[in-house]
């Protein structure tokens, strides 16, 4: 049979740019499949260099607008009117959820996808992260161990870059860094505290995709935190400055923006993929693309919802769904402000430059289960810092007049901010599925069901209690707190729905992200996870699909697939 490409990439964010490069660099033509609009590195970031006196409502945005055409993507950290036009129209791309608990789903349509606006933070998962399932009997125990994906996590971190500090933790392990972004004095006084006081607690510098270092032509971070809008130094990783120049360079790949992916065709007799089906969105056409190997990077649930559609006499409920679990176990991070807290005794001191990345205090709970009984299983992590109160503070400050105005010309007092990530417990509950409605393609709606379980809550109760007790090490006083789970979705850590594991029975893919039932799939992004862990997922889908890649083409010139 005679195929138009080697390979065919669904989505071009931060797992589909590793799948393109990865794929190109060992000689394969890829066409790169992307739904939304191209953006170009530099060229294509309108708003980086705008100040808040250049936009029309000075960064804030136009929230009648944004609640009529963005009500969930402006909800989001990044959600500003410098970098809302990286995030799709809420009211364009509809979706469906739950009234009494909506999941707030997080998306970027366009090339690059979410690695234009993620929050860079890159952590590897450790044994206790992969044996979690086995050693609790919740979910199916993972076909890998830490082991399998230790090269690849120094294959992608080499590559991307990755600043933070060594630590020489089982529950973190270290990773290929560059030299570390420093803590601050009052992060320091934290990290001895707890070190004299709670020495199972290990308070570190937020290991980031933002260079420390150059890389290439790619400039080191130039502390301006706006990585949100587009970085033209490319000092973040994104697919734009890393992957994508470099799959591009191999004059192996083909990019085609406004490409959205309707089904996967599926072959009855040689029960492969025969064609993946394409709607060119801007001129309403649709076309059918052959390869012989596809990798599923849209996102987890995008990559979920398309398996879904994807039906055939094989497969009534869903290509590669033989084991009935696809959509189900799905997973996103149980997150909250554990605490903040006003510390005085630093006010002779401030911060230069507006650093890319806060702190984390790595899981030490349950680390060795047997020895704790604290009403919940698994762990949580801390991730926040410290900064001074600006002008803004005015809006809850008592005052009036000239010593009032001048009062919020100064810096305002030190607050040390810990959020919280819990492990999200793999729950059959928790699901995506099809909606009966339709979207303007004439494309069944997703329909996202999730919420958090008891044993989330509780961690997030112990998460809250801890947080006051090292706080009040350095004399914070707590100002706020909370003990309860934000929607699903607002720690954009969703995981799961096309999940790993060794039996075909209870798992759609294998240990190489390869789908059971369909040799010439394999599927690298969230959707492929297990488990969640407690520290962000990004890292693990990269290093994910560096392996899958390697092992797909390795099965492909050996002749077996």
């Amino acid at each position: 049979m005679k195929y138009d490409y080697d390979a065919i990439v669904i989505g071009s964010g931060i797992s589909g740019g590793w799948a393109a490069k990865e794929l190109t660099e060992k000689g394969l033509k890829v066409l790169l499949l992307e739904r939304g609009k191209q953006i170009e590195h530099k060229k294509d970031y309108h708003n980086e260099w705008k100040n808040p006196w250049d936009m029309p409502f000075k960064g804030s945005g136009d929230q009648a607008m944004f609640n009529e055409q963005y009500p969930v993507q402006s909800k989001g950290r990044y959600g500003d009117e410098y970098s809302i036009d990286h995030f799709v129209n809420d009211k364009e791309n509809p979706y469906q959820t739950t009234e009494t608990e909506p999941f707030q789903w997080r998306r970027s349509y366009q090339t690059g996808g979410r690695s234009l606006v993620w929050g860079r933070q890159c952590y590897r998962w450790s044994d206790i992260d992969f044996e979690s399932n086995l050693n609790d009997g919740h979910g199916v125990d993972w076909p890998i161990r830490y082991a399998d994906v230790a090269p690849w996590y120094d294959h992608v971190e080499s590559f991307i870059g990755v600043s933070g500090a060594k630590e020489g933790l089982a529950q973190l392990p270290d990773g290929q860094f560059q030299k570390p972004m420093p803590l601050m004095l009052i992060e320091q006084n934290l990290r001895e505290a707890l070190q004299e006081h709670m020495p199972e607690r290990r308070l570190t510098i937020g290991r980031t995709a933002n260079l420390s270092e150059a890389v290439g032509d790619r400039s080191l971070c130039q502390n301006r935190s706006i990585c949100a809008r587009g970085c033209s130094f490319g000092a973040y990783f994104s697919t734009q400055s890393s992957t994508l120049p470099a799959a591009v360079a191999t004059g192996n790949l083909t990019l085609m923006n406004d490409a959205l992916v309707e089904t996967l065709e599926y072959d009855e007799e040689k029960k492969r993929i025969s064609s993946v089906n394409v709607i060119h969105t801007q001129q309403n056409k649709r076309q059918k693309y052959t390869a012989r190997l596809v990798f599923l990077c849209a996102g987890s649930v995008n990559s979920v919802a398309l398996l879904l559609r994807s039906q055939s006499p094989t497969f009534p409920n869903g290509l590669a769904n033989s084991s009935g679990v696809l959509g189900k176990y799905f997973m996103d991070h149980a997150n909250t402000l554990a605490a903040a807290a006003v510390v005085p005794g630093f006010e002779d001191h401030y911060y230069d430059g507006n650093r890319p990345t806060g702190i984390v205090v790595a899981r030490f709970r349950n680390i060795k289960p047997e020895a704790e009984k604290l009403g919940f299983t698994r762990g949580y992590s801390y991730q926040g810092g410290a900064f001074r109160q600006t002008w803004v503070r005015g809006k809850r400050m008592a005052g009036l007049g000239k010593d009032y105005k001048n009062e919020l010309k100064k810096p305002g007092p030190w607050v040390f901010a810990l959020t919280v990530f819990a492990e999200s417990i793999p729950q059959e509950s928790n699901r995506i599925t099809l909606s009966d409605k339709k979207d303007q393609y004439g494309i069944p709606q997703v329909h996202i069901a999730f919420k958090h379980g008891d044993n989330e809550r509780a961690a997030l109760a112990d998460a809250a209690a801890e947080a006051k007790k090292m706080l009040a090490l350095i004399g914070g006083h707590v100002v706020a707190s909370s003990d309860q789970p934000n929607f699903g979705g607002t720690a954009v850590h969703e995981m799961g729905g096309a999940r790993m594991g060794k039996d075909p029975k209870t798992s759609v893919l294998n240990k190489y992200n390869q789908a059971h039932d369909v040799p010439n799939l394999f599927v690298t992004d969230g959707a492929a996870m297990a488990s969640s862990a407690s520290q962000n997922p990004s890292l693990t889908y990269m290093a994910l699909t560096a392996r899958a890649v390697a092992y797909a083409v390795e099965q492909l010139k050996s002749g077996a697939l």
